[in-house]
Formats: C-alpha cells, structure tokens, sequence
C-alpha cells in the first residue's frame, strides 16, 4: 500500500526486471484496493446518508453547456480501451471484466451518447500506440494530459487529477499546513518527486525529511520521525484507510492541484482525426455531471476521497 499512484503513471520501466516488479506491484495493489472497497460497502447500510467528509470534485465549468452533440455514427461499437491492474481507476473486476472509475465512466458516456461501446484491457505501456494503430477509438486509463500526448493526439476536458494533501498524525494536534504553520517542523516528502519540489517552492521554512519512496516515508509519519507526509492524496487515501496505518494518522488541510507540479489530470484520448468524437465524448461527460451520475461513480469507486 506504500505505492505512489500518480508517480506510477508517469515512469516508464525499462528493464525486463523492473517490468516485471512494476506489474506484480500493480495486481497486489489491484486486489489489496478491491479488499478495501468491499470492506467499505459492506460497512455502509443503505439507509446511510452520505458522510460529509467525502468531497467530489468538480472539473467542469457550468457556463460551458452548449447545444447536445451527437457522436459520429461509424455503423460499429466504439472501442475503448485501457488497463486492467490500476485501481480505483481501472481494474480487473472478480469476474475479470474491466472495471474502474474510468471504464464505468466511459460506459455511461456510452449511453448519454446512444452508442454501442466496447473495453478491452491492454498492457498500461502500449495503449497510445494501439490507438494510433487503429486499434481502438478511446484511450480510457490514467494516461496523463501533457503537451506531449497533445500533439500527438485529442483529449478530452479532465475528469480526475491527482491532488497533493498533507497528512498527519490524529495524536499531535498539529495545525493546518501553511507557510507560518509549517516553519521549523519537520515534513516528510518522496526524493526527487514533484511534492519535494513544491514544498521547497511554497513552503521553503518547512524542515524537509527525504525518503527512497513513499511506503518508507508513512512508515516514518507512524512511528512520529516526521510531523507532516506530502504526497499524492489517492495514494495517502488508500493507505490511510488500510490496516498498515492502523488509524494512525489524518488529512491535514485541503488539496494542491497546481499543474505545473501535478499535471492537468486525465481524460479521455483520441485520435486527431477524430474530432468528432472528443467532443461528443465532452459533452456526455458534462451531462454525466450534470444528471448525477458522476457523482454516484465517484463514490462508488472512491470511498474515501482524496480531495
């Protein structure tokens, strides 16, 4: 549980032996992540009502609605594709069929656009490459929106990004995270990741703790060696809510989504000459969020919100 979900999707792995690791890590992290939402479902009675603590983002503008677009008709279903071993985005159900915010979200724009659709899971590393190919219509998987992916392909607005929180532990009493709160005190952060870089920019009177990857430094933030953990809030979300934290520990403050350090998100990726169908794919998913059904995914796949 100590993997860093949002760098995950932006190292590569380039030798046979880290491949292999990479992949091993992400189907432990596949069945560990289905343990705790069926832990968490099983917890909730249906005459529950929605814990306040859960906070659903929103990414889209209400001023942007504009006439319904219909998507291109090609006389055949359009073929998404993604990953099967990245939960809660996308993962390997008990049934082994795809599953996963992202899937479950394509499949209701599928039906706000009328439309037949098919997912079919590929390796993470070779998505881009087969819808260049033709081998699919949609890349629907954690690929991140960069100006890389841009001039290669469309994408769609974002419909999830990787916040950065702070957390601490629940015994402490510490203050919310700020330039003055912060100052002298000590903060735990990955080496080399883009949330040391932004706490040396933001929060340069902090007293920074660097450590090799993110399980070692919340091993740190249980024992009390750091005060404060910054890190990718989904990640801090799963292990906060498994049996390796023991309760220990909380957020502390709100989100970071400042792109030049975290990215501007995922969305769903096209082809260029498919213009068409990005922006029919935009528009179901603003009637995706506007009827409430993003909502309801967004709970279901995110029983404790990283936001």
């Amino acid at each position: 549980m100590g993997q860093d979900l949002s760098m995950d999707v932006h190292c590569s792995t380039p030798t046979t032996e880290g491949s292999i690791r990479y992949h091993r890590m992400r189907r432990i992290l596949a069945a560990t992540f289905i343990v705790l939402l069926t832990n968490v479902a099983q917890a909730q009675q249906p005459s529950d009502p929605v814990a306040p603590s859960v906070s659903i983002p929103n990414f889209w503008n209400p001023r942007a609605r504009g006439e319904r677009v219909e998507a291109p008709q090609t006389g055949r279903a359009v073929r998404f594709m993604t990953d099967d071993e990245f939960p809660p985005l996308h993962f390997a159900g008990p049934d082994g069929v795809p599953t996963g915010f992202a899937v479950e979200l394509a499949r209701a724009v599928c039906e706000r656009l009328t439309v037949t659709c098919t997912v079919q899971a590929r390796r993470f590393d070779t998505l881009l490459d087969a819808l260049a190919d033709k081998q699919g219509d949609v890349v629907a998987a954690a690929v991140p929106l960069t100006p890389g992916l841009r001039a290669r392909f469309l994408a769609t607005r974002p419909y999830f990004r990787w916040p950065a929180r702070f957390i601490a532990r629940k015994d402490r009493s510490l203050p919310a995270p700020s330039t003055t709160a912060l100052a002298g005190r000590n903060v735990g952060i990955v080496e080399g990741s883009a949330h040391e870089a932004y706490l040396k920019a933001f929060f340069p009177n902090a007293t920074r703790k660097t450590f090799t990857d993110l399980s070692a430094a919340q091993s740190a933030l249980k024992r009390g060696e750091v005060e404060y953990l910054f890190a990718d809030g989904l990640s801090l979300a799963l292990w906060l809510n498994g049996q390796e934290a023991e309760g220990c520990c909380t957020y502390s403050g709100g989100d970071y989504l400042e792109n030049r350090y975290f990215g501007e998100g995922i969305g769903f990726v096209t082809r260029t000459e498919d213009a068409a169908l990005a922006r029919a794919l935009d528009d179901a998913l603003q009637r995706v969020w506007d009827d409430g059904k993003y909502a309801e995914l967004y709970l279901r796949f995110f029983p404790i919100s990283p936001f």
